[in-house]
Formats: C-alpha cells, sequence, structure tokens
C-alpha cells in the first residue's frame, strides 16, 4: 500500500504541474457595473457532484468520461458526496476498508488528471445524514462517540490526502446541517464544526475546510467567521421549482411551478441570498455546493429559474455545483419528458441546461 500511496501523490504532484493555473488561483469576476463582487476568497468554482460514493448501495465505479467532459465543456469543479459506511467493515467505525477508500484515491487523481478541484463531503458522517437509508445510531450533534468518529474519518482523510494541493482539494465536512431544533442548537453546531476543523488541522494547516450551511443549508453560521473557513449554501429555493414531484421531500402539497409565481420573484431570490454576500463581506469564502431542479419541473421553468439563480450567484462571486451530472437534476440522462435530448458518447445531453451553465464562466 505504500508503494501505491507514494505513486498516487507522484501522479497528482504531476497533474498539479500541467495544469495551466490552479483553481484556487483563479479570481472571482466583477460585476458588470464595475463594482466589486462580496466573495472573494474562493475562486467561483463551476461544475457538478458526482454521486458513485452517495449512499450505503454506491460502488465507488467513478467513471473517468464524466470527468473528461467537465473539463471540456469548460467546468472547474467537482464535488463528491460520501457515506462513510462505504469505507468500513462490520459496522465499526474503526475499521477501514481499504479497497474503497483506493476507489476514492483514483477518483481524486481523475479530477487532477483533468484540472478539476474535487471537494470531499461526508454526505453521511457518524452521527448524521439527510439520507434516510439507515438510521445512525448516535447524534453527531450531542453525542461524543459520532463526533470522535467523525475526526477520525477526517483525520483519517486529512493524512492519506496530505500530498495532495489545496488548490486541488478541499473538505466539504457535513451535508446539509438540520434547522435550530431538538437535533442540534446553534451551539451544538458551531462545537462540531471547530471541533472537527481543529482535528484536520492538526494534520494539514492549510487545508481549505468548508460547512454547509444550517437549515439544510439555507442560512449562515456568521459565528464561524472568525474560524478561517468558508461556508457552502444551496439553490433549492423555491423548493416547489426544485423538488416538484420529489418523493425523498413532502412535496404533495406543492403548487405547479412557476417561475415568477406563488410569491417568489427575482426580487425575493436576491433577498433570499443577499444573507450570503454579507457574510461574504466579511471575509467568509462561500460557494453553493448544490442546486438544480428535479425533472418533474417543466423545463422552460427550470431554465428562467436557474438563470435568475446564476446571475444573481455570478453578481456576488459565488460559484455554483448542480446536483447532479447524471441524472434526474443533470445534464446527462435526466429522464425529462419536455426536452429534445442530443445523443452524446450514448447519453441523452441536454443541450440547453448545458448552454445556460456555461453562459457563466
Amino acid at each position: 500500500m505504500d508503494n501505491n500511496r507514494r505513486d498516487f501523490l507522484k501522479i497528482m504532484a504531476a497533474g498539479a504541474a500541467v495544469a495551466a493555473l490552479p483553481a484556487y488561483a483563479q479570481q472571482p469576476k466583477k460585476k458588470k457595473a464595475g463594482n466589486s463582487v462580496a466573495q472573494t476568497v474562493l475562486p467561483r468554482w463551476r461544475g457538478f457532484n458526482l454521486l458513485d460514493m452517495f449512499t450505503m448501495r454506491s460502488k465507488g465505479d467513478f467513471q473517468e468520461d464524466d470527468f473528461r467532459w467537465m473539463r471540456d465543456w469548460g467546468f472547474d469543479f467537482v464535488r463528491f458526496p460520501m457515506c462513510y459506511r462505504l469505507w468500513i467493515e462490520d459496522g465499526d467505525d474503526y475499521k477501514l476498508y481499504e479497497p474503497m477508500l483506493e476507489k476514492l484515491d483514483r477518483a481524486v487523481e481523475l479530477a487532477g488528471k483533468y484540472g478539476l478541484h474535487v471537494s470531499l463531503n461526508f454526505h453521511r458522517g457518524p452521527g448524521y445524514s439527510v439520507n434516510r437509508e439507515f438510521t445512525e445510531p448516535f447524534n453527531l450533534w450531542k453525542d461524543k462517540e459520532p463526533l470522535d468518529a467523525f475526526c477520525f474519518h477526517w483525520q483519517m482523510l486529512a493524512k492519506r490526502y496530505r500530498g495532495v494541493s489545496r488548490d486541488k482539494l478541499s473538505f466539504d465536512l457535513i451535508n446539509e446541517p438540520p434547522s435550530i431544533g431538538e437535533r442540534m442548537s446553534r451551539a451544538d453546531h458551531e462545537r462540531v464544526v471547530r471541533t472537527a476543523v481543529a482535528a484536520i488541522r492538526e494534520i494539514s494547516p492549510d487545508r481549505i475546510v468548508i460547512a454547509d450551511g444550517i437549515s439544510w443549508g439555507n442560512e449562515p453560521a456568521p459565528e464561524l467567521a472568525d474560524l478561517g473557513i468558508a461556508q457552502s449554501t444551496r439553490a433549492y429555493q423555491p423548493m416547489f421549482i426544485s423538488h416538484y414531484k420529489a418523493s425523498w421531500v413532502n412535496s404533495d402539497r406543492y403548487p405547479e411551478p412557476a417561475w415568477p409565481g406563488h410569491g417568489w420573484d427575482r426580487k425575493r431570490l436576491e433577498q433570499h441570498y443577499q444573507k450570503w454576500a454579507d457574510l461574504a463581506k466579511k471575509g467568509v469564502g462561500v460557494h453553493c455546493g448544490e442546486g438544480g431542479a428535479y425533472n418533474k419541473t417543466p423545463h422552460k421553468v427550470v431554465l428562467a429559474w436557474l438563470k435568475d439563480v446564476l446571475e444573481i450567484l455570478t453578481d456576488h462571486g459565488i460559484g455554483l455545483s448542480i446536483w447532479n451530472l447524471r441524472g434526474s437534476f443533470g445534464i446527462l440522462n435526466s429522464g425529462r419528458k419536455d426536452v429534445e435530448y442530443e445523443d452524446f458518447h450514448g447519453h441523452k445531453l441536454d443541450r440547453k441546461l448545458l448552454k445556460l451553465l456555461q453562459e457563466f464562466e
């Protein structure tokens, strides 16, 4: 394994050397009016989520074509929402399953090969996940046991990728913490984030660390502004557009999607993101780690709404990563019934959605 690790890090270093410009060195674009954007700490990363380690049923078989196509289309970012239980054995949080971690090595290597910044995210971490496929035995936000395991896994990844530059790789702690309530207080959230960040920095002091917003990515945590980490929002509001007829949310009462409509318009969307711009003005890096609309929303509504989202985020210097590349939110094989697909290497490409995303380079 030591030889494999050395070879892996050599490949990553070579990939970094041939890249024309590290993603982290890119400067956010300015508004057309000449005013400075709010967010200047991070690049305005643009890309997609890849779901090959998303659930407990995932195989970790990342496809090299996905990385190549993202690069060729002009994107610079990929996020891996991951389930930590894929790389443990016998339900033991501290017993690692090396073959799955080697698949993750390969995916990180592929991102570097094609000049994409990769963000590693725990979609399921010890003690918490928004995914209902498994009930964690402890509560990350309240209990010591899962927090200890959470820090163990982040330190394991910090050691594993210590030789990969911050330009190429960042850590996104845990996907979409819940709203303030019984499961978690604001103080609980702050304690968990600060503890995990300290654990990572013991190994990789300069690693870019990202904390998803509270209330499923919708609310920033300004109390963490002094920590020197970035924060991640979402592009899912309003939910009646992004999750219309989605089975995993309570969508049965959502109205027929329209944009603008049902009390939402461009102005309200701007107000929704203003709190994130205000956070950015405090010197906090902000990115939008997930966004997009499920395939039951009419395509013309998706395009009109997403154009406004992209314009607002771009004006603030905030990048967007679509959920997902392939699948019901994506540009490939989305299953929409109102799209004229283009054949693309045997896949169904939503060219109109791709072109919209490419307008915001």
